[in-house]
């Protein structure tokens, strides 16, 4: 039997949206690389670029495309992995608005997670 969806494309959106800030916030400007709406699920699944202060190797910043599940039902996050980007790939995207934005970067008092 197939699940009955109670949230709209929009509503899992705005959910998705809310429950990231929190998380993503520490990692600001972030920007939304795709994103995948998944109606019967309540999931959205979706891919970010962001300058994580120790993504790489000997603890160092890099590029990084981290990939999420949110789930709308029980109202979840789930991190689904990242790749590191080499800097003239992140160029891209750090040229167009980003999708979580900061007045002041602080990526060096993120908790790294």
């Amino acid at each position: 039997m197939a699940n009955i969806s109670t949230n709209t494309h929009t509503e899992l959106i705005a959910k998705r949206d809310k429950k990231v800030q929190p998380h993503l916030g520490q990692y600001a400007p972030v920007w939304l690389a795709d994103e995948k709406v998944i109606l019967e699920d309540e999931a959205v699944q979706f891919n970010v670029v962001f300058l994580h202060p120790h993504g790489g190797a000997d603890n160092k910043q890099v590029w990084v495309n981290r990939r999420y599940r949110y789930d709308g039902f029980n109202n979840t996050l789930y991190h689904k992995g990242q790749t590191v980007l080499a800097e003239e790939d992140a160029v891209e995207y750090a040229e167009k608005d980003p999708f979580i934005d900061a007045t002041v970067t602080d990526t060096s008092n993120s908790y790294g997670g």
